[in-house]
């Protein structure tokens, strides 16, 4: 779901000056404080209470239970170590598009943000989607048709409007939405416990006839999904009340989601891989209006796409990202054995490969899932990138057709030896 990278976005741009006069000269905008930053990250990096009835439902308590457990020592700490090392040894607003960039060249740089950013913005219209899943439980106008599409798309210009208003204000409203999608899930919790049996919690899902490897494998990776079988069974007034919850659990998510998918394009051009007109802020709210516009309107153009799609081509062009950011970091490790890094990952090298390659295998079959339309979405997201770094490094740069900043800091000579 989330990135560890996003912590480092936030922290580089809360603190930076606004580029228009008006705004330095009329304000001090405030600060993001820890509390509204903790909730960010929150549904940044988790999403909410609510995903793991799906992965129950295809491999059965056990595996669950134990995915869990599991997942995050193959997975998130090996991804948490390598950012802490790249993030700290490469500082600056770009994050892994300057650890490709270093590693690879700038068309690496640029490959990593496209596929880390588009990644991002179909989870943005995934989660209007799922909002409106849940919605459609209470009210059924929102099924299908035009009258589907239409709320869609009106969640997703209310919520990305919301986002423009600041930093600050997305913080303090993560806040309550954190707050309140919790309440449900905690209740329910609760009434749940004259009910536990633990002999259930060993039961390896004897009654279906087929174990779904591919359903309950992506929701670990993608911890976010419907909360339709628990809510069916609870009541209506409970179930209006859950799926409150996991509405507003998704307008957090895509909150968190928005502003780091907006950060990052304002970071790729202080790298000058975008246009400088990407860092340019609003005059009212010191955030990137062009960032958030152009999230915006990907998330509207694929969010007629099928939701089982939207969820693949999430997965697969983050799977892709993720490979070439653990191939980055052994390739600065082993290019760069005696930079000075603030802090190291306590391995050598065979260690390092070995760290990278469990989680790495786990993406690869991530990947195998996909069928031909998140191929051809893939595809076309690489292709389209290519493009655009061969016209503007020919054509748009040597032609001064717009405007680009210098490339970011470069190695130092002794840094290379």
């Amino acid at each position: 779901m989330g990135d560890s990278n996003y912590s480092q976005q936030l922290l580089d741009h809360q603190e930076t000056l606004p580029t228009t006069k008006a705004a330095s000269a009329s304000q001090n905008h405030k600060k993001l404080s820890i509390i509204p930053f903790i909730f960010l990250i929150y549904f940044e990096v988790y999403g909410g209470a609510y995903g793991a009835e799906a992965a129950v439902g295809a491999a059965g308590p056990l595996c669950s239970i134990l995915g869990f457990l599991i997942f995050p020592f193959l997975w998130s700490i090996p991804e948490a170590l390598i950012t802490a090392e790249l993030a700290t040894t490469f500082p600056g607003n770009g994050g892994y598009v300057i650890w490709a960039h270093q590693a690879f060249g700038p068309f690496w740089g640029l490959l990593i943000g496209s596929w880390k950013f588009v990644s991002g913005v179909i989870n943005l219209a995934s989660c209007s989607v799922l909002c409106i899943e849940y919605i459609k439980l209470v009210l059924p106008l929102f099924s299908c048709g035009a009258s589907r599409y239409f709320a869609v798309v009106s969640l997703a210009l209310v919520l990305s409007f919301l986002n423009y208003t600041g930093l600050v204000v997305v913080g303090y409203t993560a806040i309550l939405l954190g707050i309140f999608s919790l309440l449900p899930f905690i209740l329910l919790a609760l009434i749940s416990i004259p009910n536990i049996d633990p002999s259930r919690w060993i039961s390896l899902n004897e009654d279906r006839v087929k174990t779904d490897w591919s359903l309950f494998f992506n929701t670990l990776f993608w911890n976010l999904n419907f909360w339709d079988n628990a809510s069916s069974l609870a009541g209506k007034w409970l179930m209006i009340f859950l799926e409150s919850g996991a509405v507003l659990s998704s307008i957090g998510f895509y909150e968190a989601q928005l502003t780091s998918c907006a950060y990052q394009l304002l970071g790729m051009a202080d790298l000058g891989v975008l246009p400088q007109c990407f860092s340019v802020r609003s005059k009212w709210f010191n955030t990137p209006w062009l960032g958030i516009l152009v999230s915006t309107l990907i998330t509207v153009a694929v969010s007629s796409m099928n939701f089982a799609d939207l969820i693949s081509s999430i997965n697969f062009l983050y799977s892709l990202a993720m490979l070439l950011e653990f191939a980055s970091f052994l390739w600065l490790r082993r290019k760069l054995p005696m930079m000075e890094r603030p802090f190291r990952v306590p391995l050598e090298f065979p260690g390092l490969t070995m760290m990278c390659l469990i989680p790495s295998g786990f993406l690869v079959y991530i990947m195998s899932l996909a069928n031909g339309t998140v191929l051809l979405v893939s595809s076309v997201v690489s292709a389209l990138t290519t493009l655009w770094y061969f016209m503007t490094n020919h054509f748009c740069k040597s032609n001064m057709w717009t405007h680009f900043k210098n490339v970011g800091p470069k190695l130092m000579d002794q840094d290379l030896e």
